[in-house]
């Protein structure tokens, strides 16, 4: 169950990004009145995709996964969730529901905004709002290189793909234990089936190894190398 905590203790000074930097006391002052800190445990949705949006999430802490919805039993998983990014910024361009799912691979606290609170900032200042554009604009952009990937790569070169990514240090933390098979199959868009395959195969090549449900990355350059070729 979700834990709710005061808005004072989602103080600004605890959010880390660029955006509520150097705001203005009553700038300040709105974006306090209008936030309220949660605590999802693991497995817990912080958006679902469809549903009537009301807040924005700035991730103090926690790791999370992003993925679109598909039928009952595939989804695309988009990327990882870590703490200091946003989630449901398109709600400040007038969207009224969630365009995505997330969920909690561990302990995630989060502050919501109003996103009419964070609407009427960006009204106000500018590098406010140039911002959370800027955010918004990197979001698209890394959207645009995962429909890349699925739509030009091969089975190898995305799963390749996919290992180096979950793998990287921009993650910062190992997130293979906390994923299952078939969550790496979502995030390289790929069959339960065919990812369990592929991975005894690179794991025979030396490429990684398997321990239990962590992966280690034995050869990178080897794995970039599929994943340039697709």
């Amino acid at each position: 169950m979700k834990t709710f905590i005061p808005p004072d203790d989602c103080s600004l000074s605890a959010i880390d990004a660029p955006c509520f930097r150097n705001l203005q006391p009553e700038e300040i002052e709105l974006a306090r009145n209008s936030k309220t800190r949660v605590i999802f445990r693991k497995g817990e949705n912080l958006t679902k995709q469809g549903a009537f949006a009301s807040s924005i999430l700035f991730v103090l802490d926690g790791l999370a996964k992003l993925y679109v919805e598909g039928d009952t039993t595939r989804n695309f998983n988009v990327r990882l969730i870590k703490s200091g990014e946003f989630v449901g910024l398109s709600l400040a361009y007038n969207n009224h529901t969630y365009q995505y799912s997330v969920v909690a691979l561990r302990e995630t606290t989060a502050c919501l905004i109003e996103k009419e609170a964070v609407t009427s900032l960006m009204k106000i200042n500018n590098n406010f709002a140039f911002n959370i554009t800027k955010r918004y604009c990197e979001e698209n952009s890394r959207l645009y290189g995962s429909i890349r990937d699925l739509m030009f790569k091969q089975m190898n070169g995305r799963l390749a793909g996919a290992l180096l990514y979950l793998g990287s240090e921009q993650v910062s933390e190992e997130v293979f234990p906390l994923l299952s098979r078939k969550d790496i199959a979502d995030f390289a868009g790929l069959s339960t089936e065919s990812t369990v395959k592929l991975l005894k195969t690179f794991e025979k090549e030396g490429l990684i190894s398997l321990e239990d449900k962590n992966i280690r990355l034995n050869d990178i350059p080897a794995l970039e190398q599929i994943s340039l070729r697709g």
